[in-house]
């Protein structure tokens, strides 16, 4: 209906002489306004030196002339200093509802049909926590991904995890000395004790101070000895101790993303590119890289003054994660050649550096400039006025060991929720998968229901509220509306689209319900989940308001059939919302 309208103007332009007006069509923020509204008369006035508002009169008065072959609109306004509103008509309403009805691809565009996209999210490292930052990442990465599929994209999920670094040698450092725990633990258990080794380590590996003096520990010796041993794999203890550590934290992993609702494609290993990283780099020294105090580097001000100079092999010959980056992306090309677009999420902190890394590759591979594409994501700050990295008592880290990590918010939050549900009449395996699908429900949606580059204020008694602007109040909502459709069933009542028995009117959801396509397209050009995350907000409450105030499910009203199918309308759009936001959406809650 966008396109149509603005095809509409447009005709209505040339007609009055005016041609290549940069115009919008957009939806007003209060429905009072109209449907959509322009600002075409402001332009134009602007560009031609006129009263905004006559232009917009006369506009309006040429668009009527020709809105009979335009049904769906009901009528045209002028409204404040010249924009031009448009109503659409109760049919163009009742008949959106039938096609959410009898088409099952009304959420699904082909924008991006036979495109092949890759998605690289999450990103946690062996032998340490899965953070914060892990979560927010993986909600992200996790709703492009199914918005990508959405516009026709043949989408791959891939996932790149430090195998190997100082990381790893601090937690085997930390488990030698503590030793290995009891196996009869369970992997998440395990997986949290080797967090404890790796924070014991990282905790010692900082200098030590004797008077005024600092010196270097002991420790930091005996840990860069191992980080040496994992690298040549020389040491048998060490790499018993390695190869327990790496699968316990990669099962613990696995374990999240089985709640979380992802499953990988591609798995890739730092130790496996960082190789091919230095190859490149060593090849394109005196082309691209410069040597320079026995490192090498990249002088990216060269190339852009946005840009800045990164070591990519330093002094002691060992490859930097910059270098680790252009093997990883040489090697997703090499595996996929007919790839158009690599899509890499991390946090705001690591934009820099990428974009150092994204210059210096694509002037070795010009072909993989407009293949790549970086998005970042902001800080999630817990509602006492912590961050991910600090609470208000004292700054958090892993390296401490006192961390918040993503796996303990995300158990937390299970854990809250299991508490509100605990005296639902439910056995114990449906109020786990309930708990779950809300505590992931909770996190997810506040971390979408903004742009991405933002922080994130994340309060955990607000997350999990059944009402208000939350991911739970977005199932309840579907809940509800599927408890109204099965009453009808036992009533005999059926969907029909077609019973308004003449009824005008037209309710706040039904002018909502039509516009998820537009804002799924949306979501998908500008990667931003936040716009499906807002609307979804939007069109809950309305049916919240619509179910209020109004007998949906009555043997004496005509019209009941067709509210009966506009809850159904709902509950589709509804559902497919929340599955491109990474959420499930529970029958019964």
């Amino acid at each position: 209906m966008q396109e149509k309208i603005k095809k509409l103007i447009e005709g209505a332009l040339k007609n009055l002489g005016i041609e290549e007006i940069d115009f919008v069509v957009e939806h007003p923020e209060d429905l009072i306004n109209g449907d959509y509204s322009t600002n075409v008369a402001m332009v134009c006035a602007k560009n031609f030196k006129q009263n905004p508002k006559e232009l917009a009169e006369k506009i309006v008065g040429t668009l009527r002339q020709a809105q009979g072959e335009f049904p769906e609109i009901q009528e045209i306004q002028v409204a404040g200093a010249g924009f031009i509103n448009f109503f659409l008509s109760p049919k163009f309403f009742h008949g959106s509802i039938e096609e959410i009805l009898n088409n099952e691809d009304f959420a699904r565009n082909r924008t991006l049909q036979n495109k092949k996209i890759m998605v690289e999210y999450t990103d946690p490292n062996p032998f340490k926590p899965f953070h914060i930052g892990h979560l927010m990442t993986n909600a992200i990465g996790e709703s492009i991904a199914r918005i990508l599929e959405s516009s026709g994209a043949d989408v791959s999920r891939a996932n790149y995890q430090g195998d190997i670094g100082l990381h790893v040698a601090k937690a085997i450092w930390g488990l030698q000395k503590r030793g290995l725990p009891n196996p009869d633990l369970s992997t998440a258990e395990k997986a949290n004790y080797i967090g404890e080794c790796y924070s014991l380590g990282a905790g010692e590996y900082g200098p030590i101070r004797l008077g005024d003096e600092e010196k270097e520990s002991p420790v930091k010796v005996e840990i860069d000895e191992i980080n040496k041993k994992i690298y040549d794999r020389t040491d048998a203890k060490i790499n018993k101790i390695y190869e327990w550590g790496f699968k316990v934290t990669m099962e613990a992993f696995e374990d999240l993303y089985r709640i979380l609702g992802t499953k990988f494609d591609f798995y890739f290993l730092e130790s496996e590119v960082a190789q091919i990283g230095e190859n490149i780099v060593r090849d394109n020294v005196g082309k691209v890289f410069k040597e320079s105090d026995g490192a090498i580097i990249f002088k990216g001000e060269e190339h852009d003054p946005k840009l800045h100079t990164r070591v990519f092999i330093t002094s002691t010959g060992l490859p930097t994660y910059e270098t680790k980056e252009l093997g990883l992306a040489e090697k997703k090309f090499r595996m996929n050649p007919n790839m158009n677009l690599s899509l890499v999420i991390t946090a705001n902190e690591q934009a820099d550096y990428m974009r150092v890394v994204a210059k210096a590759l694509s002037l070795i591979h010009l072909e993989y400039t407009d293949k790549m594409r970086h998005i970042t994501h902001g800080m999630m700050r817990l509602a006492r006025g912590a961050t991910a990295e600090g609470l208000a008592s004292g700054k958090m880290s892993s390296r401490k060991g006192n961390v918040v990590t993503g796996e303990s918010l995300l158990r937390d939050t299970i854990a809250l929720v299991s508490e509100k549900v605990k005296d639902r009449e439910w056995d114990e395996e449906k109020k786990k998968k309930i708990s779950e699908q809300v505590g992931v429900s909770a996190i997810k949606y506040s971390i979408l229901k903004q742009s991405t580059g933002g922080d994130i204020a994340f309060d955990f008694e607000k997350s999990i509220s059944f009402e208000g602007d939350s991911g739970p109040y977005l199932q309840y909502s579907y809940a509800r509306a599927n408890s109204v459709i099965e009453k009808a069933r036992g009533e005999n009542i059926l969907p029909d689209p077609h019973l308004q028995a003449g009824n005008n009117v037209v309710f706040e959801v039904e002018k909502l319900l039509y516009r998820f396509p537009e804002i799924v397209s949306r979501s998908a050009a500008e990667y931003e989940p936040h716009y499906i995350a807002n609307y979804l907000i939007e069109l809950a409450r309305a049916f919240n308001s619509f179910y209020g105030n109004t007998v949906i499910v009555d043997k004496e009203d005509k019209t009941s059939p067709y509210k009966v199918a506009l809850t159904f309308a709902f509950t589709f759009v509804m559902k497919k919302g929340l599955h491109l936001l990474g959420i499930e959406a529970p029958e019964k809650m």
